[in-house]
C-alpha cells in the first residue's frame, strides 16, 4: 500500500506559478511510476504528466507541455508538479497517483485526495 498526500494548491492569477507536492508513505515510492491528473467540475479526470520509476523519463499532455514540469525525489518519497504560465483553463482539482507509467487512470493503483488549483483571469 502507498498513501499519497498532495499539497501546494491555491488561488493564483493567470500567468502565475504554483508547485504541487505529493508526499508518499508506505511502500517505497521508487517502486512506482508517478503521475498527475486533474479534474475540472463536470468533467472527466484527465492525464497531466507522468514520470518513470527511474531515469526520470517524463511525458506530458499536449495542453501543459512546455508549461508544467513533473519531477520526483525518491530519497524524500515526493512527487512534484511545477506549473508555470498558468491559465484559467488549468483550474481543477489535481491528483497525484502511483502505479505503472501511463496516461490513463487504469495505469495507477494509488491516488491522493486531491488539491484545488484555481487560476483567475
Amino acid at each position: 500500500q502507498v498513501q499519497l498526500v498532495e499539497s501546494g494548491g491555491g488561488l493564483v492569477q493567470a500567468g502565475g506559478s504554483l508547485r504541487l507536492s505529493c508526499a508518499a508513505s508506505g511502500r517505497t515510492f521508487s517502486m512506482y511510476a508517478g503521475g498527475w491528473f486533474r479534474q475540472a467540475p463536470g468533467k472527466e479526470r484527465d492525464f497531466v504528466a507522468t514520470i518513470s520509476r527511474n531515469f526520470g523519463i517524463t511525458y506530458y499532455a499536449d495542453s501543459v507541455k512546455g508549461r508544467f514540469t513533473i519531477s520526483r525525489d525518491n530519497a524524500k518519497n515526493t512527487l512534484y508538479l511545477q506549473m508555470n504560465s498558468l491559465k484559467p483553463e488549468d483550474t481543477a482539482v489535481y491528483y497525484c497517483a502511483a502505479g505503472n507509467s501511463g496516461t490513463t487512470r487504469h495505469d495507477y493503483d494509488y491516488w491522493g485526495q486531491g488539491t484545488q488549483v484555481t487560476v483567475s483571469s
